[in-house]
């Protein structure tokens, strides 16, 4: 089957992290310009988010490929995103990340993902449906990222609420992971990824 054009933006995503993370990771003050490619990345990320769940919901393209690359990416650009602002944070001279917000944002998601890999092995099936809480943590944590690439320091305020959101969203999704996991077989269960 032909990859759909959402399809593709999805996979171009996938494929640019890495130089994400190297531009990131070979950052430092006196080679600035790094920071600003590595912004110049994550914006062509976010923005290309939001533009290939626009065109699979106008041209009818929702598929099951999509449905799982799309939050996969999102995961893949976000944590690495996390981790390398945090192992560069000496580079930094004004914000800088704390181990317990990467800690968080990680934890989380690493609980989802586990949640995810167990319902799919015992009901074979997984519907990944993003909640409005989780809509919102992941719409906090993208300013985040993108406050401490600018270094702008009022973002830190905006880690406070993207924490609580993150903690929100998290038990939300494992209390939608319980009722799939206790309901009988056949189950459809109602995806706790995102």
């Amino acid at each position: 089957m032909a990859l759909t054009f959402a399809n593709k933006v999805t996979i171009a995503r996938i494929l640019v992290l890495p130089f994400f993370i190297i531009s990131l990771l070979y950052y430092t003050p006196s080679q600035d310009y790094l920071r600003w490619i590595a912004l110049g990345i994550f914006a062509f990320a976010v923005i290309s988010d939001v533009v290939d769940g626009y065109i699979a919901r106008i041209r009818h393209q929702k598929t099951r490929a999509g449905a799982i690359l799309d939050p996969l990416a999102d995961k893949l650009l976000l944590i690495s995103a996390f981790i390398c602002l945090y192992v560069i944070r000496e580079h930094f001279q004004g914000i800088r990340f704390p181990l317990w917000l990467v800690i968080a944002v990680i934890s989380r998601d690493m609980i989802l993902l586990l949640g995810s890999m167990i319902i799919y092995i015992i009901h074979r099936d997984l519907d990944i449906e993003p909640s409005v809480w989780g809509k919102a943590t992941t719409f906090f944590q993208v300013l985040t990222i993108l406050g401490m690439l600018l270094q702008i320091s009022l973002s830190m305020m905006i880690w406070y609420i993207m924490v609580g959101l993150t903690i929100i969203s998290g038990f939300g999704y494992i209390r939608r992971g319980m009722k799939v996991l206790n309901n009988p077989f056949p189950a459809h269960p109602s995806g706790i990824l995102r």
